[in-house]
């Protein structure tokens, strides 16, 4: 295999002649083979999108040739639409504070950007990874400017497959609304309810989560491009500072600022927390779900079976006919990935010191892996379960009638005492509980109907008026 020579502060490498990275890329694979996650490619992408803006605000200021500045913003736009990919396999899991993918991105633009301009990689003489391509920059203000820009765009996605999957809920709600069944508290039978209520609620805890990722996303326009090393701006014109912000923004069409204090940006990243923690809330509330769903669904013979899944594959090896709740599954493990993620969010936040957290890299993968996971759970579980699931009235009924859950419903027309006594006896003899009902005359048949209907079982406001109708007082 051929090679060039670069060199270092640490000395001299062989890189391969055709690679596009260099020596600093080369030196952090050796130093970090700690797993198989690369670096997620939406933080490549932002990367590339925060050089191309930095070069075309140093070209503006004249400290870059123009055509040295086409070759550079022509290279960004190539890696910005994910092209090179196969340069970028350093380890998710690194130190520095980031400065190894930075370099990593640095090199591969400066490289691309010589081939652009007919020359040799390895050049660094004509275009430099440092000199040229992080020209007025520091790794602690792209990478944080560049987290913010990754994170906005896979939050954004997310948010949209949450509203999906609210009115896709919204809809089972509509039809099985007609559906009552038994309500259950700590798991145990309690006051009946309609099963579209049921899936009502669930979309209501999807529409907080969707209102929250939507309204936090404010909260990660705030940058710190410009601030250099610390967020003093050392080396870095002030003209540029103002420039590649406007630039930068301009780029990514996205509501981003200059931070008023670049030096709280550059060394706290509890905003992350922030985001992480709204994601966590979506992913406890996916998880929650996702159980009832299991749960309803269980059976087919020894569970509730009020609900069927849609049959997604085979579920066993060795039981004929058993088909497992695998959606539902997958939507668990990954929110539980997510509220494990958060936590590791938090610690590594906490972990920063003085004017870095070096753990920034830490921070950008969790995160940007949660909003990716869940935007994709979500869409999954709408897609292949919800828009799916039917009930089994007949099975909701027959739960219901044996079901002390129904005592409930009617006491307001019988009384506490009569009520108790019915839902005793009905245990003891094994009989219906309106069978017992009719049988002590509490109740006619007709009034059964009238008090048993769906709407006077799960809607506020009824019983008073059914009352007065039957003249029970």
């Amino acid at each position: 295999m051929s090679t060039r020579r670069e060199h270092d502060l640490l000395g001299t490498r062989e890189v391969p002649a055709d690679a596009y990275y260099g020596i600093h890329t080369l030196r952090a694979a050796e130093n970090f083979p700690v797993s198989r996650e690369r670096v997620h490619p939406e933080l490549i992408k932002a990367l590339a999108t925060v050089k191309e803006a930095a070069a075309r605000a140093n070209q503006d200021l004249g400290y870059l040739p123009a055509d040295k500045c086409r070759a550079i913003i022509t290279a960004c736009q190539e890696v910005a639409r994910g092209e090179l990919a196969d340069q970028f396999f350093l380890d998710a899991y690194q130190g520095g504070a980031g400065t190894s993918t930075n370099m990593n991105v640095n090199e591969v633009i400066a490289n691309r950007a010589l081939e652009i301009l007919g020359r040799p990689k390895g050049e660094y003489t004509t275009i430099h990874p440092n000199d040229h391509v992080n020209l007025h920059q520091s790794t602690n203000d792209v990478y944080p400017t560049a987290m913010r820009v990754a994170a906005i765009r896979l939050l954004l996605p997310l948010a949209d497959e949450l509203a999906k999957l609210q009115e896709a809920l919204q809809e089972q709600e509509a039809a099985l609304a007609g559906v009552v069944k038994v309500g259950r508290t700590e798991l145990q039978d309690a006051a009946p309810v309609a099963l579209g209520q049921e899936f009502g609620a669930y979309a209501q805890a999807i529409a907080r989560d969707r209102w929250r990722l939507y309204k936090v996303e404010e909260r990660l326009r705030q940058v710190n491009l410009g601030g250099t090393a610390t967020g003093t701006g050392l080396n870095a014109p002030l003209k540029y500072i103002y420039l590649v912000n406007d630039y930068l923004r301009r780029l990514t069409g996205l509501g981003l600022a200059r931070a008023e204090n670049m030096i709280d940006t550059t060394q706290n990243m509890d905003v992350f927390v922030e985001v992480s923690g709204l994601v966590k809330a979506a992913a406890v509330n996916l998880h929650k779900i996702a159980g009832d769903l299991r749960l309803l669904s269980s059976g087919p013979r020894g569970g509730l079976a009020e609900i069927n899944l849609p049959e997604r594959q085979a579920g066993s090896s060795i039981m004929p006919g058993k088909v497992n709740p695998v959606i539902p599954e997958m939507v668990s493990q990954v929110a539980l990935q997510v509220m494990a993620n958060d936590t590791l969010i938090a610690m590594a936040a906490s972990q920063g010191q003085l004017e870095l957290n070096p753990f920034a890299p830490l921070i950008a993968h969790a995160l940007l892996t949660s909003l990716e996971m869940l935007a994709t759970t979500a869409r999954i579980f709408r897609t292949a379960c919800i828009g799916g699931i039917t009930a089994n009235p007949e099975r909701c009924q027959e739960l219901l009638a044996r079901s002390p859950a129904l005592a409930t419903a009617l006491l307001p027309y019988i009384g506490y005492e009569r009520a108790s006594a019915v839902v005793r006896e009905a245990e003891v003899s094994g009989r219906p509980i309106k069978d017992v009902v009719l049988e002590k005359g509490y109740l006619t048949a007709d009034e059964l109907e009238r008090v048993l209907t769906p709407a006077a079982m799960t809607h506020p406001g009824i019983v008073k008026d059914i009352k007065q109708e039957l003249g029970k007082t």
